[in-house]
């Protein structure tokens, strides 16, 4: 008897900007959504923690072509500073670690921004997927294992507070780019204050190019799945997948950083396969490192502009 192949999933393409709830990780927030759409493939740009909610941007099917240019988007937090106690996660996971009476005052707190502000240096939290010789610090800081991150350059491009509900917590907003550790902020804040903190309470608003607009809920998507399995009911046809797919934003979307050349059916079949075209119009960037093109609203390819032409680098078939 012949072996069967795995089961092929739907190939729907676009990007979801989930509303991640909190106590869901962010690779079962992905195959959760993967599940519910029957899509072929996805990943996500940019990990959020269990105890983390808010913006995870999903990219399904031809979409997670583009997750490095996500993922590269500037990101904005909301999060809570709890004073007086260092913990081993940097958040509320972990163990108090280190403790003070002292709590600061605001124009303190606020006196200490402009030194979290622009390109600064910063250690990521122990617990953190940064590799070291191949391996998660995390998992080697669960494993008992004494985690020497080396410090990393991060862009920090506003912090700011928005919130003081009480001597002991500070809310604040963020906007920052790859690779900043809100966490890591808190830690090493509370040690300049002289006073120890931790994150209390961490929300994404944003991530580049998605706004709060496009988020949505996993209970939105649920409701959506619900009403394509009912119809199946009723009708005994295949499930509709329309209010689900209705969700996502297009995969074109992911590359607003990019310019964007517009291209005709002829030319759109030519770089498909591979091949060079020369791009016409008054408009057409000459020279480009990287660009795309695309025709009808639909993108086609990533690639480079030389001397007028469009040399495809990463070619799409939705």
């Amino acid at each position: 008897m012949g072996r069967r192949g795995k089961k092929k999933g739907r190939p729907v393409s676009g990007w979801l900007a989930l509303d991640k709830p909190l106590d869901m990780g962010s690779t079962e927030a992905v195959s959760k959504v993967k599940w519910l759409f029957k899509a072929d493939k996805a990943g996500h740009a940019g990990t959020l923690d269990p105890l983390a909610t808010g913006m995870l941007p999903i990219a399904l099917g031809e979409a997670t072509k583009t997750v490095p240019y996500v993922m590269d988007g500037a990101k904005i937090y909301r999060f809570t500073v709890a004073w007086g106690e260092e913990r081993s996660t940097d958040d509320l996971e972990g163990e108090v670690t280190k403790g003070s009476d002292k709590r600061p005052a605001e124009a303190e707190v606020r006196a200490l921004l402009p030194r979290y502000t622009g390109v600064i240096m910063q250690v990521p939290p122990k617990f953190s997927a940064v590799k070291i010789a191949g391996e998660r610090a995390y998992d080697l800081a669960r494993g008992g294992e004494d985690v020497d991150l080396p410090p990393r350059e991060i862009e920090i491009g506003r912090l700011e507070i928005v919130g003081c509900p009480d001597a002991g917590h500070t809310v604040f907003e963020i906007e920052c780019g790859k690779g900043t550790y809100v966490r890591s902020l808190a830690r090493d804040m509370g040690r300049d204050l002289g006073c120890y903190g931790h994150v209390s309470e961490l929300r994404r608003i944003e991530v580049e190019p998605f706004t709060a607009d496009d988020l949505v809920t996993m209970e939105e998507l649920e409701r959506a799945a619900a009403a394509g399995d009912a119809g199946q009911e009723e009708t005994g046809a295949a499930p509709s997948f329309a209010a689900l797919d209705a969700l996502l934003v297009d995969t074109v979307a992911a590359l607003d950083c990019l310019p964007q050349v517009k291209v005709g059916d002829d030319a759109a079949s030519r770089i498909r396969s591979g091949n060079p075209v020369i791009l016409r119009g008054r408009d057409a960037p000459v020279e480009a490192p990287e660009a795309c093109v695309t025709a009808h609203g639909r993108l086609v390819a990533i690639g480079a502009i030389e001397a007028g032409m469009f040399k495809p680098k990463r070619v799409f078939s939705c």
